[in-house]
């Protein structure tokens, strides 16, 4: 009897022993209940409007939408550099996504009134007009977009290379300039030493009179002006050039930094490299364009390869 009853306690013991460990190994193997937060984020909420934020589980598909309040407003990009109003991303991390609006083009881009001015006299000999902030900012000390040379939209940075460049490809490990070119070996000539309309970041961004500086132009105003680094402009925490004029009027050029070759942004906060219209034609190989390089200790007139990505401050009649 008392045999039995041993027995009887070990088939117990190991029954109970036995859908223990299964528990434990469907534990071990089952899926982790893991969570990430997006937040999405307008970058002027007068402008826009930001949907998707929220909790995800991890590999979930979140759809981000940037939607205009007016007519008066655009969407620009998102703070990776894409350009699409609604994108789908798959959640892996706790991530933050800013959206950017601005003036439409065709509404106010043009008025400069106390409440929104667009552009200073700065008394130039020529008459004419800077504006107050860089395309893609709506204040001085904002560091707005970066494009490449002849190109009219910002990009995620490892797109700012040769190979993504939008006038120029490799042909049989050749470069080839497929616009803005004087010379017959580095390709189709057709003498355009100054950026034409579409291909103007300012115009096609502002649109109306605006228009990006000629390499002239941009001399006209380091030799006409008083320029002076500054250290956390207004309170900003933004560095960059005050450029004055002799009527006592003046601008802010923000140090806001330049993509290259397919790299994370550099510079910011030490370098303010701008770009001009106009095409550097002393290299055969028509692959840089004229700049301003502008360093706390010195403002250079320089030429960089066009497809670096660099702020772009427009100028009106």
């Amino acid at each position: 009897m008392k045999k039995n009853r041993f027995l009887v306690a070990v088939i117990l013991f190991v029954a109970v022993c036995t859908t223990t460990l299964v528990s434990c190994k469907k534990n071990k193997n089952a899926e982790p209940n893991i969570t990430y937060t997006l937040t999405v984020l307008s970058n002027n909420e007068e402008m826009g409007t930001v949907t998707g934020g929220g909790t995800y589980a991890i590999g979930a598909e979140a759809t981000l939408t940037a939607t205009p309040t007016s007519e008066e407003y655009v969407f620009v990009r998102w703070s990776d550099g894409n350009t699409n109003s609604q994108r789908v991303i798959k959640v892996i991390a706790n991530e933050t996504y800013t959206a950017y609006f601005d003036v439409h083009p065709s509404t106010g881009s043009d008025t400069d009134t106390e409440d929104n001015p667009k552009w200073v006299d700065l008394g130039l000999p020529s008459g004419l007009k800077w504006a107050i902030c860089n395309i893609g900012a709506t204040k001085p000390e904002e560091y707005g977009n970066h494009y490449a040379w002849g190109e009219t939209e910002p990009k995620s940075y490892h797109d700012y290379t040769l190979d993504a460049y939008k006038w120029m490809e490799r042909v049989d490990g050749k470069i080839i300039v497929k616009k803005y070119c004087t010379d017959a070996n580095a390709g189709t000539v057709d003498n355009k030493t100054v950026l034409e309309p579409e291909d103007d970041a300012a115009t096609v961004n502002w649109g109306g009179k605006w228009r990006m500086p000629t390499n002239e132009e941009w001399t006209e105003l380091q030799e006409n002006c008083t320029w002076t680094w500054v250290e956390n402009f207004n309170g900003s925490g933004k560095n960059g050039y005050e450029v004055k004029g002799a009527n006592g009027n003046a601008i802010f050029l923000p140090a806001a930094g330049f993509y290259c070759d397919g790299k994370n942004i550099d510079g910011v906060g030490s370098a303010a490299p701008y770009w001009s219209s106009s095409l550097y034609t002393t290299a055969a190989s028509n692959s840089n364009a004229w700049m301003r390089l502008c360093y706390s200790t010195d403002i250079l007139d320089i030429d960089a390869p066009r497809y670096y990505g660099q702020s772009v401050r427009a100028v009106t009649e």
